[in-house]
Parts: C-alpha cells; sequence; structure tokens
C-alpha cells in the first residue's frame, strides 16, 4: 500500500525538536507505527523497537532501565503500554541525559501506543514536564482527498470562498476511516471490524485494566453508539448495560481510552445563565459506529431514518477532532445547549476567548430557524464570537445574516 502522508507528521516532529520524549497515541490501526517508521526513514533517523516482539518486551521487563541504557541514539518504541514499568526507566534516562555533558535531551525517545496514558495517572505522572502527546486518529478526509484541512482556519476567519465542488459525504465517510479499510467494499469492513474490536475487547482492555465484567464491554459499546450524539446520562446507560452507575462510568472511561468512543464536554461561562453542563458521547469511527448498529450508511431508507442524522452528526465531531490535532489554529471543542433546548451541535473556543458555531443539517436545505441556537450562543458571547455555520448536503454557500452561514459539508475536505 502506498504511504499516504499524515497531517499530523509536522507536529510530531515539532514535539520532537522540544521535548525529551515525544508520545504518539491513538486508535489501534489508526497508521501509528507506519507514521513514526516512515519518520525513522527520513526526518528521524531513529533504533525502531517494538513490543510486538516477545523479545524485546522481555528484555524490557526484567530490567527497564538497561533495556533503555544500551540505546545510543533516538529510539521509537512501539506499543509502548505494554511494559507500564518502562516510563519510570524513561525519566531516569531522560533526567541524566539533561544532567549529562551539554544537557541535551530533546527528542530522545518516540514512543507509540494504542491507550491513552492521560488517563491512566500512574504512567504520565512519571513523565509530567518532559513529555509531549500527540495524537493520530484514523484518516481525515482532507488527508483522503490531498486537500489542505483548513476548516478551522476557514471558521475562524469567515472565509468559505472558493471550495467548488468536492467528493459527495458518503465517499467521504467511506474513505475518512481506518487505513486498512478506506475505500474497500462493505463486505471487507463487515469482516475487519469484527477482528478489530474482538482484539481490543478481549486482549488490549487488559492491559490498561482489570475488569470483573468485561463481557459487558461490546453492549456497552453498542449502547454508547445507539446515543451517539446524545447526552450522556450514566444512569441511563448503566441501566441498558445491566451495570450499576459507578462501573458504567469507569467502563465507559476504559473505552474512550483505548480510543474507541469520546465525549464532547458542554460549553459554558460563569455567566448566570442557565446551561446544559453534560457531555455529548460519540464513536471514534462512523463506519464503526454503522457496524456496531448493523446499519447500512447508504442503505435504501437511510437518508429518511433519525440514524441517518445521528451518522453524519458523529462523522463531523469525528472529523473536527482529526482537523484539530494538527491544526494551525489551536482550539478546544465543546457543544452548547440551554435549559430551554437551544442549542448548537459544536462550539470551538481559541484560548483568546473567541468561538464558533458549528451546526450539523444532514438535508440540503437550510432555514433561519436552524441558527435559533446559534443566535443564542451569539448573544451570550457578544464579540467573542466569531462565525456560525450550518453544515448541509447543499453545495453553495449562503450568507443568513451577520456571522451566519449556510456551508457544505466539503468545507471540512476541501
Amino acid at each position: 500500500m502506498k504511504y499516504r502522508t499524515r497531517k499530523l507528521s509536522g507536529r510530531v516532529l515539532f514535539s520532537l525538536k522540544r521535548n525529551p520524549v515525544v508520545f504518539l497515541n491513538g486508535p489501534r490501526q489508526s497508521g501509528k507505527t507506519t507514521l513514526v517508521r516512515e519518520l525513522a526513514r527520513n526526518e528521524y533517523p531513529a533504533e525502531y523497537l517494538s513490543f510486538d516482539s516477545v523479545t524485546h518486551m522481555e528484555a524490557a521487563y526484567a530490567s527497564p532501565e538497561s533495556f533503555l541504557g544500551r540505546r545510543s541514539g533516538p529510539v521509537i518504541i512501539d506499543e509502548v503500554q505494554l511494559v507500564p514499568d518502562l516510563f519510570r526507566a524513561l525519566k531516569i534516562v531522560v533526567d541524566e541525559a539533561r544532567l549529562g555533558e551539554g544537557g541535551r535531551s530533546n527528542g530522545m525517545f518516540l514512543l507509540t501506543g494504542s491507550a491513552n496514558i492521560m488517563v491512566l495517572p500512574k504512567l504520565s505522572d512519571s513523565l509530567v514536564g518532559r513529555m509531549s502527546v500527540r495524537t493520530l486518529y484514523p484518516f481525515s478526509a482532507c488527508e483522503v482527498f490531498s486537500a489542505e484541512g483548513d476548516f478551522p482556519e476557514r471558521l475562524f476567519s469567515a472565509d468559505f470562498a472558493d471550495l467548488g465542488k468536492g467528493p459527495a459525504l458518503s465517499e467521504a465517510i467511506e474513505s475518512a476511516t481506518f487505513p486498512e479499510i478506506s475505500e474497500k467494499p462493505a463486505r471487507e469492513r463487515e469482516e475487519w471490524f469484527d477482528g478489530y474490536l474482538t482484539t481490543i475487547l478481549q486482549r488490549d482492555v487488559r492491559t490498561v485494566a482489570e475488569l470483573e465484567k468485561i463481557g459487558t464491554l461490546p453492549r456497552l459499546l453498542r449502547v454508547l453508539a445507539a446515543r451517539a450524539g446524545k447526552l450522556m446520562n450514566d444512569a441511563e446507560i448503566a441501566r441498558d448495560v445491566g451495570l450499576n452507575p459507578v462501573t458504567s462510568k469507569s467502563y465507559r472511561g476504559i473505552l474512550q481510552a483505548m480510543f474507541l468512543s469520546f465525549d464532547v464536554g458542554p460549553w459554558y461561562r460563569n455567566v448566570g445563565k442557565r446551561l446544559v453542563k453534560s457531555s455529548k458521547g460519540y464513536i471514534v469511527d462512523t463506519l464503526l459506529l454503522c457496524h456496531l448498529l448493523d446499519r447500512d450508511f447508504e442503505g435504501p431508507s437511510a437518508r429518511w431514518s433519525d440514524f441517518y442524522g445521528h451518522a453524519v452528526e458523529n462523522f463531523v465531531a469525528s472529523e473536527l477532532r482529526k482537523l484539530l490535532s494538527f491544526s494551525d489554529t489551536r482550539a478546544d471543542l465543546f457543544h452548547f445547549r440551554t435549559a430551554d433546548g437551544k442549542e448548537v451541535d459544536f462550539v470551538l473556543e481559541r484560548p483568546d476567548g473567541s468561538v464558533a458555531g458549528v451546526e450539523v443539517k444532514a438535508s440540503k436545505r437550510v432555514v433561519s430557524a436552524d441558527f435559533k441556537g446559534m443566535e443564542a450562543l451569539r448573544n451570550l458571547t457578544k464579540d467573542d464570537f466569531v462565525c456560525g455555520v450550518v453544515l448541509y448536503s447543499g453545495e453553495e454557500v449562503v450568507p443568513f445574516g451577520e456571522r451566519f452561514l449556510a456551508v457544505p459539508f466539503s468545507a471540512l475536505w476541501k
């Protein structure tokens, strides 16, 4: 398979110049190994080690410090979470390098892992101040279609000129997925996802947690898929799965740590306004969402079902996370909802407090009422509000008053 350049590569190299350790995490099979090996062949010459090798893993288990200390140059270590004790040894080796001749220590280690160690304090705490974390998601649509991926920049400048006609939304969803199945037939995807989930839920989870009721994870994941785009209510989820709320919330955290699901937190400020402060949940990949619910995104009646709208919103959520992971525009992702039901699907907020809203509408028709939630957000944020767009299935950019636009979905990948 021809290597497809990943947008995150530049960010990883930037971090290596400024930190002793860079941890590249992300979902299993998102392309982490391919990316770091490509960097090792070119911009970041380094020794490559993988804990998929039993010999390397046993040597690291036996003596983590000597395993690391024998390396004379930059080192890439794949699937590092398989040897948790290595993180403490990394701290020691890095600190010794800082105290050594010249004190040069940046770019020493590039690690990869299929678990989010930031939710595992016992692992991450030892490298605070020494490690930068980057997350590689499955292909974004802009990577597949060789586009700039500048949607966040366009959003905060309210500039969607020259979009032109691009690939259809369905083509983007089928392509912006895991590299192994991008643009593959539905039958191949189904078989691949079966094996993928079995590997993660029966094997990989055991590397980060000991779960008494591990057999409930597949059911919990399906429940989360059915609730994609909805507010997370742990009591309701627990009841549907047959767990107590505390256990259900804990297990949901494990699924997030394995990059199978994610939450989008609520946007609010201390402005005395009654706002909903629950997160919304999504599945990391929209084809995975379809697989979990046994639904065909392009089935005969799909476009007229509630499922279609939820799937499209899930796709936009995952694309925004991907875009923000490598964008020059630093922004956090939230959702917005008032107590009386006005909402904006996604809110992006930059460090300077400026905000922009993104509403998702799967149809080809946009009306003024689709901006009601955006109006509430604009009234609340006043001069901080930069732009509000409704993403829709049409082909034209249409102004809807001051700082409001209807914008084709293709803006995400043009």
